[in-house]
């Protein structure tokens, strides 16, 4: 996130705004029209503050304070006036806005204004993540845990589709925890009174999946000795589940789709139409648009289930939510073996941020519950050892103390400040590191 949008039509005073601001680390954008600063709000979102002269060609000040404030009325917006504007600015401060600066003014006084409104939006956005946060764990049902932007970005966008009705699709390799999250889609909405039913498209021989889908009637086909519901009917008023769904069977896909569409069902060897009232979630590791390019997979069904797609990242991805992932598995292996959720040695935590982790979650699960039962990581401590007594020390060396810089600039969101206080290290030190392994703040920022 820009710390600030500044609006001024001086050319000379844009420029001499910019250095300071530079100098101080304000990221900040300049503009020399109300509607050119709009226009990249509509397109990339508020800055933390909105800085703009009153008098200016087009929109003026106040319009824009008005604006911004019909889009969050929390933001500072701190209006720039000539002498002759005061009565404006006065009314703009009685109608909202964070503070006015007379010109000519001296750039100290602007630069300590605008890092008071700093502050004070700072303070606003954690009040507002803290609040989410408390939602989110009183949520009932499965909890997404982690901090990585794509994690937090997930959890944002399932809390505006979970309460909906529309399908969606989960994109992610095997062990990212599709299951998980469709779980949690169907605990955070207004269906979690119904059935969650899961069924695992690839694990259902061909010629009985559509028994196993629709259910069937009695005598409908050899061995069908008694009707059979199927989990479309079970899942009814609730969420169906349907895991590697490209793996099902190209006519079974046909059905599918036309389920979908109508949302009635017939039971094998029945011709009566049962409505449904469900939700699909369904669940892929492979690139379906490129399957059914291929004729792997049906088109049509591709569109229909390409509604809301959430994307899980692999876990090597993510790898500042390890250690946090690692504690909450331990604590519940713990409680399922009934033993001691024993602390992890830092060598052994630094072997599992180094690891690239291929089977994701899912493989460290098994390793925390590993660690519970035997006390140790075992394999993967080995493993590890041995892929670094390969690796030359400066190497090894180099990439933990990027992955050091990488975690403070992430959690002070690119503030070099705040990073060079928690590494302990001088500004000229840690831009020299930054250079060194291609990191820019710009892309810890929220």
């Amino acid at each position: 996130m820009v710390d600030v949008f500044f609006i001024d039509d001086e050319n000379d005073i844009r420029i001499a705004i910019e250095q300071s601001f530079e100098l101080e680390e304000i990221s900040a954008r300049f503009f020399a029209s109300a509607e050119d600063a709009l226009l990249a709000i509509k397109q990339d979102g508020l800055p933390k503050v909105v800085i703009s002269d009153i008098c200016l060609p087009g929109l003026s000040g106040e319009n824009l304070l008005t604006s911004v404030q019909r889009q969050d009325e929390e933001i500072p917006v701190i209006l720039i006036t000539g002498h002759g504007d005061i009565e404006m600015a006065v009314n703009a401060l009685r109608n909202g806005a964070y503070d006015f600066i007379e010109k000519p003014f001296a750039i100290d006084r602007l630069i300590d204004t605008t890092r008071r409104a700093i502050d004070k939006r700072n303070l606003t956005l954690e009040n507002q993540a803290l609040k989410r946060s408390l939602k989110a764990s009183q949520t009932l049902g499965p909890r997404i845990i982690g901090q990585n932007n794509a994690i937090s970005s997930l959890r944002e966008t399932i809390s505006h589709v979970a309460d909906t009705n529309a399908d969606i699709l989960l994109f992610g390799e095997t062990g990212t925890g599709k299951e998980l999250v469709a779980r949690s889609i169907h605990e955070q909405s207004s269906r979690r009174e119904s059935n969650f039913v899961a069924i695992n498209c690839g694990a259902v021989p061909e010629n009985l999946i559509e028994s196993e889908l629709y259910g069937h009637e009695k005598g409908a086909f050899t061995g069908a000795d008694s009707k059979r519901i199927g989990k479309f009917e079970h899942a009814e008023g609730g969420t169906l589940f349907l895991d590697e769904i490209e793996s099902m069977p190209m006519q079974a896909q046909i059905r599918l789709l036309r389920v979908l569409q109508e949302r009635v069902i017939e039971r094998v060897g029945s011709n009566q139409l049962i409505p449904l009232d469900i939700r699909v979630v369904a669940a892929t590791k492979v690139d379906l648009k490129q399957a059914a390019e291929q004729g792997e997979f049906r088109q049509d069904l591709y569109y229909r289930l390409n509604v809301v797609t959430l994307d899980l990242p692999p876990l090597r991805q993510r790898k500042e939510d390890i250690p946090a992932l690692f504690h909450h598995f331990l604590l519940v292996a713990a409680a399922r073996y009934g033993k001691d959720a024993a602390s992890i040695p830092q060598a052994d935590l630094q072997t599992l941020v180094s690891h690239d982790w291929p089977g994701n979650v899912r493989e460290l699960r098994n390793c925390a519950e590993r660690f519970v039962l035997l006390g140790k990581l075992g394999e993967l401590a080995q493993h590890q050892d041995e892929q670094q007594s390969a690796t030359p020390l400066a190497e090894q060396v180099a990439e933990f103390e990027k992955m050091v810089i990488e975690q403070a600039l992430s959690s002070n969101e690119g503030r070099i400040n705040e990073t060079m206080q928690q590494l302990q290290v001088a500004r000229k030190t840690l831009y020299d590191k930054m250079q060194k392994y291609e990191l820019d703040k710009r892309d810890f920022k929220e």
